[in-house]
């Protein structure tokens, strides 16, 4: 079925009816294929949300084999990749060059390390983002993108997003459907002229962006040392052992990428000396082999050999992607994740379990494809055990392969009965000569092991107990951090009539995840408060153990009565004394909510917003002294302000409103307009406005500081007891 100038293919290549596809894949893919040819782009790709809206998995691809999108089929949101980012901050992603690829996505890098230029841009809707389109061009295209063609690029995401409004996503593939694009093309004279013509050429032949080969000549039949009925349908560096080398197939790979013409010389055994010379287009590869100087180039053809197996392909760029991926895991948890999301896929596994080497037992870390009640009798089981094989793998250090359930019983009778798994690869995972844990992966169906996928996998193993290794040891760290954030922070704000508090705590997103943000409540007398909120400098054990310091002064002036200047200006002091290496700022609001007035002084702390009822949020106009410890003799100026009933006071630390690129006034502004946008609604209100300043502090990468929000709600009416909220484990 043609469409625009294109036809469907599926993953192998070939074209299929499009009977079997949902109407909504069967217009995404139309569209995708026109926005490929009107941007002139040598490849395009949709990606839609799954459900949960946490992944985006690529639903359709154009004009690259489905094999090169393995390591980005499926792409969590908080992933650091282009078509993430564009999803996250709703903005045009452009990378025009292979250094700023390097410098912005070195993961990306490492497996595309080809001239090129790539954009990414979110599909939105009316009322929500759908997914994301990418597109690539060659490397002959400008570094820079047009204005025009930005704006292409842009309303071609919003197109996409409309018609998704009106068709929805349907079922999602499993496999992203390739759409082939397909010239028109107009030829000069009659077939057997053009097939004359490539006979006369000193060796053509062609491949398809799968990398078979289509067309051989008897002259490139004759040079490379097969017959073309043996080459037609293999790979190179399948079906021509001298060929077999990664960096053949990169050539390859760098045409089909690029789009630019490769020379390369490659040896036939024993003497011949042969030239290829690659020319890409969008719907294949045109080579020409011609013998270079050296003797034996035009040695007697060699008897017919059979066509040999083809092996997957793409492994090695498999293991540089997960190599790269796996270094940016933190805890254990992470680790999980990526096993599953790309390790599964990448192997056609579809069963996992990850234990880790504890006193003697497999403690499963985490678990992909398996029951509840599988993962309980399979947790802790003694390394001696002779249930499942893992442990043995384990102790031995070698890899264990079995291709069904047949297999399995021989060894282990038990086993087979736990699940219905019908092939096993158990992994062990060591790290200089220790053992740390197994990863298992499980089939659905019979698998025979290829000695590629053993080696892969065996290597891939490695990789693995390293990423294990390092997940446990940050785990406990985490642990120690947690508990010490968590003794830190108040564990419950007081109920004071008349008042309505909530707070929320939400850590960085790498590291210890302990620092310095700190607030407080304090109740002063029945009808006055304080509300505390401040920021040490850095994300350590030094800043937290300096914010719980800090913390206790302000908490100790305040309740000996000092007026909001006084509290800052002793706190100061005390700080000072401690000759900390590290910065703290802090905000005091002394509030009187049986009068409706409150007082405020900072400490070089950002100034709080303040939503009285019926008007917008604004920021208090609070003149800001120095932070604390910084001069022992410093005054903190006193602000005055009133809090009708009804108002809401948001504290907050400057995390919230920190992006790179923002100016601080517009970040303000904006969190402004959010708090005056979000509406009541009891009786978690106070909840639901937290969520809904987070949800804005996240719209772009992965927040790199710590967060503390304090709200203070002033209850309109008679005094009532307070609805206290606080949750330090984040949102």
């Amino acid at each position: 079925m043609a469409r625009n100038g294109l036809r469907r293919s599926t993953a192998e290549g070939t074209p299929s009816a499009s009977g079997g596809l949902s109407p909504a894949q069967d217009a995404i893919e139309d569209v995708l294929a026109d926005v490929v040819r009107r941007t002139g782009a040598s490849m395009g790709g949709i990606y839609l949300f799954e459900p949960g809206d946490r992944m985006l998995r690529m639903t359709a691809l154009c004009g690259l084999p489905v094999e090169f999108a393995t390591p980005w089929r499926r792409v969590p949101l908080s992933e650091a990749l282009p078509v993430a980012d564009a999803v996250r901050q709703g903005r045009l992603v452009w990378i025009g060059s292979q250094e700023e690829m390097a410098r912005d996505y070195p993961r990306v890098a490492a497996v595309l390390p080809y001239r090129l230029a790539l954009a990414a841009v979110a599909l939105e809707g009316a009322n929500r983002c759908w997914g994301a389109l990418l597109l690539l061009w060659s490397g002959a295209h400008p570094r820079q993108a047009r204005r025009r063609e930005r704006g292409h690029i842009t309303s071609s995401g919003r197109r996409i997003g409309r018609l998704l409004d009106h068709v929805g996503t349907g079922t999602l593939p499993e496999e992203p459907q390739v759409v082939a694009l397909a010239r028109a093309r107009r030829h000069v004279g009659n077939q057997t002229a053009i097939a004359d013509f490539a006979e006369r050429l000193p060796g053509a032949a062609a491949l398809d962006l799968e990398g078979r080969f289509t067309y051989v000549s008897a002259h490139a039949a004759r040079f490379l040392g097969r017959e073309a009925e043996v080459l037609l349908g293999t790979r190179p560096w399948h079906s021509l052992p001298w060929l077999d080398d990664p960096a053949y197939e990169d050539h390859y790979r760098t045409a089909v990428v690029s789009r630019e013409p490769v020379t390369y010389s490659a040896v036939r055994p024993p003497d011949c000396h042969l030239t290829f010379q690659l020319h890409p287009d969008t719907s294949g590869i045109s080579v020409l082999i011609s013998p270079a100087d050296g003797p034996g180039a035009l040695d007697a053809l060699p008897r017919p050999a059979s066509r040999p197996e083809a092996a997957p392909t793409g492994r090695l760029y498999q293991l540089v992607h997960l190599a790269a991926a796996l270094t940016e895991t933190v805890g254990a948890q992470d680790v999980v994740d990526l096993v599953a999301d790309q390790v599964l896929p990448a192997f056609r596994a579809q069963g996992l379990v990850l234990s880790g080497a504890d006193a003697g037992r497999l403690k499963i870390v985490g678990h992909h494809g398996y029951p509840a009640e599988i993962i309980e009798r399979l947790d802790h089981l003694p390394l001696d055990t002779d249930l499942t094989p893992a442990g043995r793998a384990l102790s031995t250090g070698c890899p264990c392969f079995l291709r069904d359930r047949e297999e399995l019983s021989r060894g282990y009778p038990r086993a087979p009965s736990l699940t219905d798994k019908q092939a096993w690869a158990f992994l062990p995972l060591i790290v200089s000569g220790r053992p740390v844990g197994v990863c298992t992966l499980s089939y659905d169906e019979p698998h025979a092991f290829s000695a590629d996928e053993r080696a892969v996998l065996t290597s891939l193993a490695g990789l693995l107990a390293q990423a294990l290794e390092r997940a446990r040891l940050y785990d406990a760290a985490h642990a120690v951090a947690r508990d010490l954030q968590q003794a830190l922070l108040p564990r419950t704000l007081p109920s004071l009539p008349g008042l309505d508090v909530a707070a929320r705590y939400l850590p960085a997103s790498h590291g210890l995840d302990v620092g310095g943000d700190f607030y407080d409540v304090i109740k002063l007398t029945e009808h006055t408060a304080a509300a505390v909120i401040g920021d040490v400098q850095g994300h350590s054990i030094a800043a937290a153990a300096l914010m719980g310091q800090a913390r206790t002064a302000v908490h100790a002036h305040a309740t000996a009565g000092a007026a909001p200047d006084q509290v800052l200006a002793r706190t100061s002091r005390v700080i000072a004394d401690l000759e900390p290496d590290l910065l703290v700022s802090c905000l005091y609001v002394h509030l009187d909510f049986a009068r409706g007035r409150a007082m405020v002084s900072s400490a070089g702390h950002p100034a709080p917003l303040l939503r009285r009822p019926g008007e917008r949020a604004d920021p208090v106009p609070v003149e800001p002294g120095p932070l604390l410890g910084v001069d022992p003799d410093s005054t903190y100026p006193t602000t005055t302000f009133d809090v009708p009933p009804g108002s809401l006071l948001t504290l907050y630390t400057d995390g919230l409103i920190e992006a790179p690129g923002t100016d601080p006034d517009d970040a303000v502004a904006a969190l402004a307009d959010v708090l005056t946008d979000v509406g009541p609604r009891a009786p978690d209100h106070l909840d639901h406005v937290i969520d809904a300043l987070l949800r804005h502090a996240q719209r772009g990468a992965q927040h790199t500081d710590d967060i503390a929000v304090l709200l203070v709600h002033c209850l309109p009416g008679s005094p009532n007891p307070a609805h206290i909220l606080s949750d330090n484990s984040g949102p």
